[in-house]
């Protein structure tokens, strides 16, 4: 297979998701796969072993969930910019069904389903979050609504308790935890304090149990909490390894999953709440995107590496299913980097292309987020920049996740600017280590990933040879005044207020603050319509681009397409490699 086909059959390959189910009827379960070319959410009966589709929209769907019962399938129709609203099915088929009609359309901060019928969802919509509840045939009741973000987190499966994350008190990045009855009567709340996060996962799945399980930060790392909102009572489960960690009840509610992610590469485990023994369950070495209990104590897992696609495994040793049609080709296996920086010791993977000789042309692919890391599994997009002669570098910079609470936390006052020291260190070093060319070395990114590369272009403009910045900020200000509540909270929280009040911090931070400075060619990636990555600003850094007489394109694009539609990856991958080639020859040179 040639070069072209191998990385274009890697986005085209059948890709789906972790199986959910149905607490009291397991059998019953669904998932999202791009099966039909976007991703869409599919029903499976276990025991007959069918399946069907359930959604067909035109941008794919992102969002959904089963109720307990397995009766029903929600889902979240977005109607263009992230708004739109929830609807159901039942699984058997049949017609869709708005779950709240009498509520305008929201941004999603997601939904909890209980065996009663009652669920509750999260919307933010005119400078609002809200929390709502809903009873089919009855009239939508405000169960919350504050100025900062929040979003519902869990219900207990009999509907009486209600978990909802806030950043009431000013630090949306570290949110409390607060349990409310369905009358929106306070029964119980976790606040740590500045920097010190509480975020709710689940009630355990026992009907009549109250147990809350949530991840705390007092020991500035993310630890699973047993907290029982009626009584108070909290049970600490101390983890002797740090890292980013996520947990789920085991179906008995007598033990946890515990999933941690640890510099690129995922571990599970189990915890057994009687005895409080830790128990690692084996699994190959990659990463592992979600992770669920099935009933019987079998552990079932999204898996894959760098080097190999992913596949639903079960800890019994058997793939549990596979998606349509011919796998994904192979690509090549990650590098750990470990680099000295200003602010300590920088975890960074690196790409080997397999043909060509080192210095390589190298691009540095920056993850989104921040609250991100880059890890060990298979990329479609890393895997296709090396196909083409590149070597890939990917650096989990200061903010990135994975690292404990301080690092994700040492991103504060000098935004941008901090992560950039980072990556100009790592790219230091492998020039030094003779991997990367340092005159052809590209900066790239998408969402956060492509404001550093505006703001790297503009500040360390001697570094890159061009730049590739997918749907980025390029004015923060601007940005603040047009895009979704949710990212006007996390503005607030990252660079200590509103425009108004930190106007300094806003504009230090801006990309546009440094356009005059930008010396290479740009491709900038955005779309229309959309409330994450406003095309105001963008417009006005590219008018002054134009200012400038400095060399760029701008490629427009549906907005709500970019992630769910396999042909607009595709298009858009095509561009960013045949951009770099133009501006950066993939051929051996010496360097002089």
């Amino acid at each position: 297979m040639k070069a072209e086909e191998r990385w274009q059959a890697r986005f085209r390959a059948s890709r789906m998701t972790l199986p959910s189910w149905a607490r009291q009827a397991p059998n019953r379960s669904i998932y999202r796969s791009n099966a039909t070319g976007k991703w869409e959410v599919y029903a499976w009966d276990r025991l007959t072993g069918t399946t069907r589709q359930v959604t067909d929209r035109p941008t794919g769907t992102a969002y959904a969930a089963i109720d307990p019962t397995g009766q029903w399938i929600y889902w979240f129709a977005d109607t263009g910019a992230d708004f739109g609203e929830w609807r159901r099915q039942p699984f058997t088929g049949g017609l869709d069904e708005p779950v709240a009609p009498d509520l305008p359309p929201g941004q999603p901060g997601g939904i909890a389903l209980s065996t009663t019928g009652v669920a509750a969802i999260s919307l933010a919509a005119e400078r609002a979050f809200r929390v709502h509840l809903v009873r089919a045939g009855e009239p939508t009741e405000l169960l919350y609504e504050h100025t900062e973000a929040a979003w519902v987190a869990a219900m207990s499966l009999d509907g009486s308790l209600i978990a909802i994350n806030h950043g009431e008190y000013g630090d949306f990045r570290h949110p409390a935890l607060r349990v409310v009855r369905q009358n929106g009567r306070t029964v119980g709340e976790l606040h740590d304090g500045l920097g010190k996060g509480v975020t709710g996962l689940a009630f355990a799945p026992v009907v009549g149990d109250r147990r809350l399980l949530a991840l705390h930060e007092r020991r500035r790392r993310h630890e699973p909490l047993v907290w029982d909102p009626v009584t108070g009572e909290q049970r600490e489960i101390w983890l002797r390894d740090s890292g980013d960690l996520n947990a789920e009840w085991y179906d008995d509610g007598r033990g946890l999953l515990i999933l941690r992610d640890d510099r690129g590469r995922s571990y599970l485990h189990r915890y057994d709440l009687a005895g409080g023994g830790l128990t690692l369950i084996d699994t190959p070495h990659g990463v592992i995107e979600e992770a669920a209990p099935r009933p019987g104590g079998q552990v079932e897992y999204s898996w894959s590496s760098a080097s190999r696609p992913p596949v639903i495994r079960s800890s019994t040793g058997q793939v549990v299913v596979n998606s349509n049609g011919p796998p994904a080709p192979p690509s090549v296996p990650v590098e750990d980097v470990d680099v000295e920086g200003e602010g300590g010791r920088i975890h960074a993977l690196v790409s080997r292309p397999e043909t060509g000789v080192a210095p390589y042309p190298t691009v540095f692919l920056l993850h989104g987020g921040p609250t991100s890391h880059d890890r060990d599994a298979f990329s479609p997009e890393v895997a296709a920049w090396v196909d083409a002669g590149f070597a890939v570098v990917r650096v989990n910079y200061r903010g990135s996740t994975g690292y404990g609470s301080a690092w994700r936390d040492a991103l504060h006052g000098d935004v941008g600017h901090i992560e950039l020291a980072d990556v100009a260190a790592v790219r230091q070093w492998v020039v030094d280590q003779g991997i990367a060319d340092p005159a052809r070395t590209v900066l790239a990114g998408s969402a956060w990933g492509g404001y550093l590369t505006l703001l790297g272009l503009g500040t360390q403009p001697e570094l890159w040879a061009c730049g590739i910045a997918a749907v980025p900020i390029a004015c923060h200000q601007t940005s603040y005044e047009d895009e979704a509540e949710s990212l006007r909270a996390f503005h607030r929280a990252l660079l200590g207020g509103s425009p108004e009040e930190q106007p300094e911090r806003y504009a230090a931070s801006s990309p546009i603050t440094y356009v005059d400075q930008v010396k290479s060619p740009l491709l900038i990636l955005a779309g229309d319509n959309d409330a994450r990555c406003p095309l105001r600003q963008i417009e006005k850094y590219v008018a002054k681009l134009a200012e400038n007489g400095l060399e760029h394109e701008v490629y427009m694009y549906d907005s709500v397409r970019g992630a769910l539609v396999v042909a607009e990856r595709l298009a858009q991958t095509a561009l960013q490699l045949e951009f770099a080639r133009k501006h950066v020859s993939t051929a051996w040179r010496p360097v002089c």
